[in-house]
C-alpha cells in the first residue's frame, strides 16, 4: 500500500510540474522566445509531452518545425547548426540510464522518440533530446 501511495504522489508530482512548466511558457512566450532566436514566422504552436512544438520560417525562408523543451526552455532545430546525436549514442546512453529493449527509434526533427522497457519492467515511450541525449518525457506504452 505504501508503494502504491508513493508512486501516485511521484506521478502527481510529475504532472503538477509539467502543467507548471506550460503554464509558466505559454504559447505567446514561445513565440517571443522562436522571434528572438531570429525565426521571421511561427505558426501551429502546440503542447505535447513536456515539448512546445511549432512551425518555424527561418532565415532562409524555409518553413521546419522546432520543439522547445517546456521545463528548461531549451531550444531543439535540427537545422540551428548543433549536432544531433546518432541512433547508437542514444541506444547506449539509455541502456546507461536503465533502460532497456529499446526499439522504433525514430528521429523526428531534433527529437528523438523510442519505445523501451524500465529497470523496474515498465513498457514506456521515450522523447530524447537529440542534441544531448537528455530525455525529455516518459510516458506508459499503451
Amino acid at each position: 500500500m505504501k508503494t502504491t501511495t508513493l508512486a501516485l504522489a511521484l506521478v502527481l508530482s510529475l504532472a503538477a510540474g509539467t502543467a507548471a512548466a506550460q503554464a509558466a511558457r505559454g504559447p505567446d512566450d514561445i513565440t517571443r522566445q522562436l522571434n528572438a532566436a531570429g525565426y521571421t514566422e511561427v505558426r501551429d504552436i502546440e503542447f505535447d509531452d513536456g515539448l512546445w512544438e511549432a512551425e518555424v520560417r527561418g532565415r532562409d525562408g524555409r518553413w521546419h518545425d522546432v520543439a522547445v523543451d517546456a521545463a528548461s526552455g531549451e531550444l531543439m532545430d535540427d537545422r540551428g547548426g548543433r549536432a544531433l546525436l546518432p541512433a547508437t549514442r542514444v541506444v547506449a546512453d539509455l541502456a546507461a540510464a536503465g533502460y532497456r529493449d529499446v526499439h522504433d527509434l525514430d528521429l523526428d526533427d531534433a527529437v528523438w522518440e523510442a519505445d523501451a522497457t524500465t529497470a523496474s519492467g515498465q513498457r514506456v515511450e521515450l522523447r530524447i533530446n537529440a542534441h544531448t541525449g537528455k530525455v525529455l518525457s516518459e510516458s506508459m506504452d499503451d
